[in-house]
């Protein structure tokens, strides 16, 4: 039966990343809010834990607001899948186009330092738009993916990345390959980034986030240990039609689990500006 699931769960993705690019954009985008309303009433796991999550973020919120901020949260992690299967048909300058910046000037001194530089991030908005956008703008992406199940649905999703001008590296049982071809790729002066909001290893770094425990991989402050790149927080969010990446102050200094901390600090700043574009459906908190 969970052979069954799985190739049911690859085939709709397949149907998926065929019909949704064919649609006019205002048909697809009217579909996804229904989709994503629909999935709020049924309150199924996955919306449960990002209304807890949320209200970890917003604590004072009464709970018809919590229950407005779960719904735009949903309406917003609808619309990073609906831009997942439309990107991959977005031309350079649309791409470019719908992005704007804050503090880009730290990125891009890093990078012409040559050292290279690591950029870690949380599931705000749409991750995979900001890597192509980087790589457009001169910096390709170096980062890694979890493995899914069924390994064709991962590799689709690999394929995707790829074609967006990404590198994928498949993260597995043991990640010391990955991340010694990542430092290989900084020392050549490249870009790695890396979503680290949520620890897959249960090695992670404790922290303190929004008041509360979690732990968060210890990856991107460890590879700017080892390779002497900075490290550079940023965050996303969706304003209208755009998406926006902000930069936070470069991290230069300190051991894993204090640089761990002060990427923890920049994400809990993003994320209580722009709490609906935090795609969490999974507990992180270890309380």
């Amino acid at each position: 039966m969970d052979a069954l699931r799985q190739r049911a769960v690859d085939l709709a993705f397949a149907l998926a990343w065929t019909l949704v690019r064919r649609l006019p954009e205002s048909v697809v985008t009217w579909l996804f809010n229904r989709v994503a309303a629909f999935v709020v009433r049924r309150n199924g796991r996955g919306v449960q834990q990002l209304r807890s999550n949320l209200a970890v973020v917003r604590p004072s919120a009464e709970p018809a607001e919590l229950d407005a901020l779960t719904a735009a949260g949903m309406r917003s992690y609808l619309r990073y899948w609906q831009e997942a299967f439309r990107l991959p048909e977005w031309d350079d300058e649309r791409i470019v186009g719908r992005v704007r910046t804050v503090n880009e000037k730290l990125l891009r001194d890093a990078h012409e330092v040559g050292r290279g530089v690591i950029c870690a991030l949380p599931h705000l908005a749409n991750y995979d738009h900001a890597g192509a956008w980087a790589g457009r703008t001169g910096m390709p992406v170096s980062t890694v993916a979890e493995r899914l199940r069924p390994e064709s649905l991962f590799d689709r999703f690999v394929a995707y990345r790829k074609k967006l001008g990404m590198e994928v590296l498949a993260l597995t049982g043991s990640d010391d390959h990955v991340f010694g071809v990542l430092a290989e790729r900084l020392r050549a002066g490249g870009f790695v980034c890396l979503v680290a909001d949520r620890d897959l290893s249960e090695r992670g770094v404790p922290v303190d986030f929004f008041g509360r425990k979690t732990r968060m991989p210890a990856g991107p402050a460890a590879l700017s240990v080892r390779t002497g790149a900075p490290l550079i927080p940023a965050t996303l969010h969706y304003d209208g039609p755009d998406l926006v990446i902000t930069f936070h102050e470069t991290i230069e200094r300190g051991g894993p689990a204090a640089m761990t901390q002060r990427c923890a600090d920049a994400f809990a700043e993003g994320i209580a500006a722009h709490p609906q574009d935090w795609h969490m459906l999974q507990r992180i908190f270890v309380d």
